[in-house]
């Protein structure tokens, strides 16, 4: 099994055209067609993380902040910090790829995990997606309506949430009339036809079109297949950022922060009171989620966990929501452990002795100081 191989799997759950547009995410250092030894996830990779991997005989590892963020202007092994990690991944055949907010995007990633620590019920994106979906409608004869909507199946298209092979077909009939360079595959050139036809409509996500329509030109009986692309403002709900869920049961505000502590075992965080005693409905974003604020509040949800939040936000927050800056750290740690399962699932399909770590240290710089 190929690093080419695990990236293939892992991206069909974590597209990387989702990512925000200036995010680096994908191959950062190394191969992708070297054979995989062991795995290492984790949140940034650190001279501490590459002597855990060596020592487990991992050569891929998989981070989620990327080591190349901001463009590199040389490679100093004397003085860049970066620069030296690079050389140490090299020298040791390592291959590092990195999933940033495309993971933060997608529907079981960043936040999600963190609702699941916390226990949440009901948990659906807080924002979704728009704008990043086409509906395709192409014109098939009727006794090649399955072969052409399999073949949109099979390269993705036809998805809306947690139902597949959705499509819209309508019956109805086609003309043409064919020219003396034409060769129709019904009826006779120079002639206008008529033909029993199917309008099969599909919703596809955009990056997925190019192959869609790859497929379904190379079968379609046509020698010019009709067909027309619409841009759509869909929500698209298999991605979008943030999470919303409900407690079990409600719980006071003290109740509430203690919780959070113990379930995300921090002993320090920021936060200001809402408007309300009961928690109830609870917003999460891992990370730094600062600007969903106000989509906290529109949502109805008593409480928002994120991380970074910036001082004159606290003010604008007081007295509207519960807020609380858990750490960028300790709000996306949480998600390494469903790449770990996903990646074990899917590595346990064949017949490999791969394994998949966690790294157990930490590789958050903050230290608490208590006075």
């Amino acid at each position: 099994m190929t690093c080419k191989d695990i990236i293939k799997y892992f991206e069909s759950w974590v597209p990387k055209e989702i990512a925000w547009q200036k995010d680096n995410v994908g191959l950062q250092v190394g191969s992708t067609e070297r054979e995989i030894k062991n795995i290492l996830l984790c949140l940034e990779v650190t001279g501490k993380t590459l002597d855990d991997a060596i020592k487990k005989d991992c050569n891929l590892i998989i981070t989620h902040h990327p080591l190349l963020f901001n463009p590199l202007k040389k490679i100093d092994l004397q003085k860049d910090k970066t620069s030296k990690l690079i050389e140490r991944i090299i020298k040791n055949d390592i291959t590092l790829y990195s999933a940033h907010t495309n993971l933060d995007f997608t529907k079981d990633g960043v936040s999600f995990e963190l609702a699941r620590v916390l226990n949440l019920q009901k948990v659906d994106f807080l924002v979704y997606s728009k704008s990043n979906q086409y509906k395709l409608v192409i014109f098939v004869p009727v006794d090649f309506t399955d072969k052409v909507a399999g073949a949109i199946f099979e390269n993705g298209g036809g998805i809306i949430g947690e139902y597949s092979n959705c499509s819209f077909m309508t019956s109805g009939t086609g003309t043409f009339k064919g020219s003396e360079k034409s060769n129709p595959s019904a009826g006779r050139k120079g002639i206008e036809e008529k033909v029993n036809e199917v309008k099969l409509e599909v919703i596809l996500d955009s990056w997925k079109l190019k192959n869609v329509l790859a497929a379904v030109l190379k079968i379609h009986p046509y020698e010019e297949p009709a067909y027309d692309v619409y841009p759509l403002e869909n929500s698209n709900l298999k991605y979008g950022a943030g999470t919303i869920g409900e407690l079990d049961k409600a719980m006071d505000q003290k109740e509430f922060l203690k919780y959070v502590a113990g379930r995300l075992e921090i002993k320090n965080f920021r936060y200001v009171k809402g408007s309300r005693n009961q928690i109830k409905k609870v917003a999460l974003c891992g990370g730094a989620g600062g600007e969903m604020i106000n989509d906290a509040v529109r949502s109805g949800a008593d409480a928002f966990i994120t991380a970074d939040i910036k001082y004159h936000a606290f003010h604008d927050a007081a007295g509207e929501i519960l807020l609380i800056d858990a750490g960028h750290y300790e709000t996306e740690i949480h998600s390494l452990n469903e790449v770990k399962r996903r990646l074990e699932s899917y590595i346990g399909k064949f017949n490999t002795e791969i394994k998949v770590y966690k790294y157990n240290g930490t590789t958050n710089p903050i230290i608490f100081y208590n006075n």
